[in-house]
């Protein structure tokens, strides 16, 4: 499980420290892949096979499939950390998700998610209230 949140400059290489807290869950290598939300979404390579395996069935068409896979493997990456517990940031994925200087690693339960310092306070402001709401709502369900 991936928790917390955690702030990290970018070296001239593009490379990345991964928090000591995440490395023993990313033995086997990380996939990174565009997020939703303007992010790069991070997974450890085994959760990513089981997300992989859910794309290769299910009840859509077939040409959809095909477009879906398309979108999601076309911009995944597979990537080992460095002795020093660094990964380098594919440039789409930097751009993408505006990354320069500063990264924000934040945790999200089976994954991880990698913001530009400035989209991730934003991303905060903005979801803290829904957070809340959402909670309560599962909390009356139990």
């Amino acid at each position: 499980m991936f928790l917390g949140e955690f702030e990290y400059k970018i070296d001239e290489k593009g490379r990345v420290p991964i928090p000591p807290k995440f490395r023993p869950d990313l033995k086997w290598g990380v996939v990174l892949t565009t997020g939703a939300e303007k992010c790069i979404t991070a997974y450890p390579y085994p959760e990513w096979k089981k997300l992989s395996a859910t794309l290769t069935t299910g009840s859509i068409t077939p040409s959809k499939l095909r477009r879906l896979n398309r979108a999601i493997f076309a911009t995944a990456f597979h990537l080992v950390m460095d002795p020093q517990g660094r990964i380098a940031l594919p440039h789409q994925l930097r751009e993408y998700a505006e990354i320069a200087e500063d990264a924000v690693m934040a945790g999200a339960n089976t994954y991880f998610e990698l913001w530009n310092k400035e989209e991730w306070e934003e991303e905060k402001a903005i979801s803290q209230d829904q957070v809340w709401q959402n909670m309560e709502t599962l909390e009356k369900r139990q």
